[in-house]
C-alpha cells in the first residue's frame, strides 16, 4: 500500500505539536534546497522557525493575561522631553534582570509625565524576555482585595497577585487608603518581598506615603520592604498633555510676574 509521505509527514508534525513546521513545511522545504543546506543546517532552520512561532504565540498570550491598559514600547518614550530619566537605567531594566532579585522600582512624579508609559513598555519588555506580568491600578487592586478579605477569600486572592514574576500597581497615592486597605496591601508586599518584583507608580514623593496609607507606621513597614531592593526614577518635568495643549494653542503659558512694582487703587505702577 502505498503511503502519501506529505500527508503522514504533516500528521506526525501535528501529533508532535510542531504546527510552525507543518504550516510551512513546503516553503521550509524550498528554502533549504535554494540555500543547499545539510540536513543537520536544514533541521535547525525548522527547528528555528518552530520556536519563533512558540515564543510569539507566548508573548501574545502574556500580552493578554498582563491586563496592560495600553499597548505602548520604550520606543514611543520621549526621553529628549524627559531628561531627569536616565535612559541607559530603563534600558538596563527592561532587561528583566532586576526580577530574578524580587527587586522593585518605583517611578514617582507629577500626573502626565509618562510614569504609566514607562510602566507598561518595561512590563512588554519583560515579557519578552520570558517573564509574567500583571498590571493593575492601586484602587482595583486593594478593593479587589478587601472584596476577598470579606468573603473569606484572601489567602486566594493574594496568591493571584503574588504569582506572577512582575506585579505593576498603577497610580499609588491619586485616592488616600482606608486603614483596613493599606494593611491588605501591606500584606501582598510582604508575601512578595525578595520572591516576586514589583514597579510601582505615584504621583506622591516616598515622604508622603504616610498621608496616603493614612498609618505612618504601615507606611515605613510598606516602604521599608519596597526600598530594601529597589531603583527608584523619579521624573520631573511637564505634562504631556499639557505640552500638546500648548503646541496646539489649546493653553498657553502663564505670563512672567513683572519685577519690582508695586500695586495702587489706580491700578501697576513701577517703583
Amino acid at each position: 500500500m502505498l503511503i502519501d509521505t506529505h500527508a503522514h509527514l504533516e500528521r506526525m508534525l501535528t501529533r508532535l505539536k510542531l504546527t510552525a513546521i507543518r504550516d510551512q513545511l513546503d516553503s521550509l522545504l524550498d528554502e533549504a534546497g535554494r540555500r543547499d543546506l545539510t540536513i543537520r543546517e536544514a533541521l535547525t532552520l525548522f527547528c528555528e522557525r518552530e520556536i519563533a512561532r512558540k515564543d510569539q504565540r507566548r508573548i501574545e498570550m502574556a500580552f493578554g493575561l498582563a491586563r496592560f491598559p495600553f499597548a505602548r514600547d520604550l520606543a514611543g518614550f520621549d526621553f529628549e522631553a524627559q531628561p531627569s530619566v536616565d535612559r541607559h537605567q530603563v534600558r538596563e531594566l527592561a532587561t528583566g534582570r532586576f526580577i530574578a532579585n524580587g527587586e522593585a522600582i518605583l517611578l514617582l512624579g507629577p500626573p502626565g509625565v509618562g510614569k504609566t508609559h514607562l510602566a507598561v513598555a518595561l512590563g512588554r519588555e519583560v515579557i519578552v524576555a520570558g517573564y509574567t506580568v500583571l498590571f493593575t491600578s492601586a484602587t482595583a487592586l486593594v478593593a479587589n482585595l478587601a472584596k476577598a478579605h470579606a468573603d473569606g477569600r484572601l489567602d486566594e486572592r493574594l496568591l493571584h497577585y503574588a504569582k506572577p514574576k512582575l506585579l505593576i500597581v498603577d497610580e499609588l497615592g491619586y485616592l488616600p487608603f482606608e486603614q483596613d486597605a493599606a494593611h491588605l496591601f501591606f500584606q501582598l508586599v510582604s508575601r512578595r518581598y525578595e520572591r516576586g518584583a514589583m514597579l510601582v507608580t505615584s504621583n506622591r514623593a516616598i515622604g508622603e506615603w504616610g498621608s496616603v496609607f493614612g498609618d505612618p507606621v504601615v507606611a515605613t513597614a510598606i516602604l521599608d520592604r519596597l526600598l530594601h531592593h529597589s531603583h527608584v526614577i523619579t521624573i520631573r518635568g511637564e505634562s504631556y498633555r499639557l505640552r500638546e495643549k500648548r503646541r496646539s494653542g489649546l493653553l498657553q503659558k502663564a505670563a512672567p510676574a513683572p519685577h519690582n512694582t508695586t500695586s495702587t487703587s489706580e491700578g501697576v505702577r513701577s517703583s
